[in-house]
């Protein structure tokens, strides 16, 4: 974790070196999550030769991990936007474009499947869940992450309350279900998987050094548009981000849900 934050480089906010805009975005998310998901998932047996599946799988940071894992098998790397995924980093990777939603999988066809933040932001989240546990073999694993958003009204500063409440708002208007990672634990259960356990992150400014650059990097690339929309003022853009170095405006702005559990052996 270190040497990611000795790779950034300042240049108004800080960025992983080589990248800019989204992309940078999109490297620093994975830098802030992948740590907790490759630590679960090195607890869980993956065989040499596992399907794996990568739902959302984003820069394709786990998809590669995955096929060093499951070195004898196949991953899937499988997401709408597959720009940034890269098929010939392994061997047995395979990257396709589509949606999860309309994505189509033999039943029992893969022992592991990993899905993050990706369920929150579906119509039919529960219904897409049960289809997807479907695919997994028996004896096979499911990991999903996902969040609960806090109530920006509770937030420590006036300033925090409003840009959050901007930010949760235009969450909410792209149809993201804001509660969604608390229902995972019984969603878990309801589909009938077993040995179901999870982890809870507190995730805002000031609780962990990278998750502070990416609200900081998130701003910079966003926030500007949030302005001119006229959902939050500058004045209160720069207080926000001002704060994230300062531990009087240290918060907990929405939990990181991380669950996992086993489809029973016939």
């Amino acid at each position: 974790m270190e040497e990611n934050a000795d790779a950034f480089r300042a240049e108004g906010t800080k960025a992983p070196a080589g990248a800019a805009g989204d992309d940078a975005l999109a490297l620093l998310w994975e830098w802030v999550y992948d740590p907790l998901t490759a630590e679960i998932l090195a607890s869980l047996p993956i065989g040499r030769n596992w399907r794996c599946l990568d739902v959302g799988a984003g820069s394709g940071s786990m998809s590669y991990w995955l096929a060093a894992q499951a070195d004898q098998g196949s991953v899937i790397a499988l997401d709408t936007d597959i720009r940034r995924l890269d098929a010939r980093r392994a061997p047995n990777l395979t990257v396709v474009r589509q949606d999860v939603a309309e994505a189509e999988f033999e039943p029992d066809s893969t022992d592991l499947i990993l899905a993050r933040a990706v369920f929150e932001h579906l119509p039919k989240a529960e219904e897409t869940f049960e289809r997807v546990v479907r695919w997994l073999a028996p004896g096979g694993w499911i990991l999903l992450e996902d969040f609960y958003f806090l109530p920006s009204e509770h937030a420590v500063s006036p300033a925090a309350r409003a840009l959050i409440g901007a930010y949760f708002a235009g969450w909410k208007a792209v149809g993201a279900d804001m509660h969604w990672g608390r229902r995972l634990p019984s969603t878990f259960a309801r589909a009938g998987l077993t040995s179901v356990e999870m982890r809870v992150a507190p995730l805002g400014p000031g609780q962990d050094e990278l998750d502070s650059e990416l609200i900081r990097l998130r701003m910079k690339l966003q926030g500007p548009s949030m302005i001119e929309q006229g959902v939050v003022s500058a004045e209160n853009l720069e207080a926000f981000v001002a704060g994230l170095d300062d531990p009087r405006d240290r918060d907990v702005t929405m939990l990181r849900f991380c669950v996992w559990g086993q489809k029973p052996e016939r």
